[in-house]
């Protein structure tokens, strides 16, 4: 992946996604259009029926195989040939999608491309040999290239000079040995090697501007025939950057990967309006309101992503909904966001996601990139502090799909236990994984209850342990001191402000403990905990009455004074 996946400084390692298996991918990748497309053309290729005759073919009339032109791409006869063999006679975009079907066929392997003048000249070679061996043998029979090879294969010769791409055929196309390992012969890791190859392959069409974009119009550079003049065609002044491109392309699928992977709803399968990642893209993050030209950039950006996702779409690496037509045939400008839209606003400009094949596709690219992109069920393996200390860049479907996944390979006691003695500590980080222990202690059935019976008088786990006993609907459970009470409090606050900031369930949790504790700053000041100090700061800054706000403060104060 050229690109940098946040559109600037690449972090040290990617958020966990979670991903289907590999069969499941491999039956997406072959209900992907555009590959079954590849995969059909493929196929015609070889049929008797669609050789299109022996125009320029290597092996003459009737040989399998279909005549080509230089680059490989199918001559007008066999592109409407092809295209009424997919189906597409009546699709407006028929034409471009063939095309673009039969050049990943190309580039994938599907086809094999045979430039008839070489294949003449092997022939050539072959019977001349055997001509002049039997010569040799015979006595005098002449068996050179003239009469071995004739004239090398008829309109072949027209390979090394620059034959009209829509009329002089210069090679022939038959399926290719990749064929067979779509049509079932092939593992599905054998499927997904070839369709990440097809899809770099429109990665990379996808990031280059039509030659009509790049020169902004071909009337000034178009003769009196009707021809492209090569002359008119000033190349020094093409603002075309091959790899500022890619790297565009590839910052907007990095950050749809993110959003992927830590956004609950767009991970369950939701779409992230075009204008949403466009910004991603283009807003700095410390600009609270965007100035008129960064919405310009934002604007641009998003008719240009809305080119790119409308020709990824038929690879199966995003689902797209485009941005609505009559948008743009309402301005000869950029599209202008609303300032107040509502869903079906949003919708008009645009909506994508990436697929579970997606996902995938780009997972690949990270890692061949050399980005930390790791994925659920990674850490099966991992001891429970790694595990505790991953959780908390999960979203809460994938930490419990990676709790169970972690869970299966130990029995529930020594489950608990690992976890527990993984729990304690002082350091910053010690809240966050307390609160994933308890999230992964809930999905340990009552086995487990030894190790928390252990634990009952720990300062630090000793709340939580009675928290799920009761829970799991143990007797004889002791009741917690208020020193216990307080510290759990000032603990799980920490946690919540690690992992999700000061975000609205924290208003309404301040507010209730306040609610129900008389004097509940002047105990929580006390508490022996290394955040109490920064938990009554934030307890200040969210309380929204202002006395309570004021009393948070002091009380916030007195603990670092205390701790000095």
């Amino acid at each position: 992946m050229s690109g940098e996946p946040t559109g600037g400084d690449r972090p040290a390692a990617m958020p966990p996604v979670r991903l289907s298996s590999e069969s499941e991918l491999a039956r997406d990748a072959l209900a992907a259009p555009l590959f079954q497309w590849a995969a059909r053309l493929a196929v015609w290729a070889g049929a008797e029926g669609g050789t299109g005759g022996g125009t320029g073919g290597v092996g003459g009339e009737g040989a399998e195989g279909v005549p080509v032109g230089a680059g490989g791409e199918l001559l007008a006869p066999q592109l409407k040939e092809a295209v009424a063999h997919l189906g597409l006679s009546d699709d407006e975009d028929g034409e471009m999608h063939t095309a673009q079907a039969w050049q990943l066929a190309v580039d994938v392997g599907l086809l094999d491309v045979e430039d008839d003048e070489a294949a003449g000249a092997d022939e050539a070679d072959g019977d001349g040999a055997a001509g002049g061996e039997a010569g040799d043998a015979e006595g005098g029979a002449d068996g050179g290239p003239d009469e071995g090879g004739g004239d090398g294969g008829g309109d072949g010769g027209t390979a090394g000079q620059a034959p009209s791409l829509t009329e002089e055929p210069v090679g022939t196309a038959r399926p290719g040995p990749e064929l067979a390992l779509l049509r079932g012969e092939g593992a599905p890791g054998d499927v997904l090697e070839i369709w990440q190859g097809g899809m770099e392959s429109v990665l990379a069409d996808a990031a280059t501007p039509s030659f009509e974009d790049l020169i902004g119009g071909l009337e000034d550079v178009t003769g009196e025939d009707g021809q492209i003049d090569p002359e008119a065609i000033d190349l020094d002044s093409l603002d075309w950057n091959p790899e500022q491109e890619a790297d565009f392309l590839d910052g907007a699928l990095g950050n749809l990967y993110v959003l992927t992977a830590t956004d609950q709803a767009v991970s369950a399968g939701a779409m992230v309006p075009l204008p949403v990642l466009a910004a991603s893209m283009i807003v700095p993050d410390d600009m609270e309101e965007p100035t008129d030209a960064v919405l310009e950039e934002v604007s641009a950006a998003m008719m240009k992503l809305d080119e790119q996702f409308r020709m990824l779409a038929p690879t199966g690496l995003v689902e797209y909904q485009p941005v609505d037509e009559a948008l743009t045939e309402e301005t000869d400008e950029d599209v202008e966001l609303p300032e107040t839209p509502d869903d079906e606003d949003v919708s008009r400009y645009g909506m994508v996601r990436l697929t579970p094949l997606g996902i995938h596709g780009v997972r690949v690219r990270l890692l061949e990139a050399g980005a930390e992109a790791p994925a659920v069920g990674d850490l099966a393996d991992a001891d429970a502090e790694k595990l505790l200390g991953a959780l908390i860049a999960y979203t809460e479907e994938n930490a419990q799909a990676e709790i169970e996944s972690w869970l299966a390979a130990r029995t529930p006691l020594r489950s608990a236990r690992e976890l527990l003695s993984a729990a304690r500590g002082t350091d910053e980080d010690a809240p966050s994984r307390r609160l994933a222990c308890q999230q992964a202690l809930s999905l340990i059935g009552t086995d487990a209850e030894p190790a928390l019976r252990d634990v009952l008088e720990d300062r630090q786990l000793g709340g939580l342990a009675r928290v799920w006993l009761v829970e799991h609907g143990a007797t004889d459970v002791p009741q917690p001191d208020e020193e216990m009470v307080f510290w759990l409090t000032v603990d799980t606050i920490a946690a919540q402000l690690a992992t999700a900031g000061e975000a609205d369930e924290l208003r309404e949790l301040v507010r209730g403990l306040v609610d129900q504790h008389a004097g509940f700053f002047d105990k929580a000041w006390k508490v022996d905990h290394p955040a109490t100090g920064h938990v009554l700061e934030a307890m200040g800054r969210v309380h929204p009455d202002k006395q309570t706000a004021k009393d948070a403060r002091k009380a916030a104060f007195k603990a670092r004074s205390r701790l000095n």
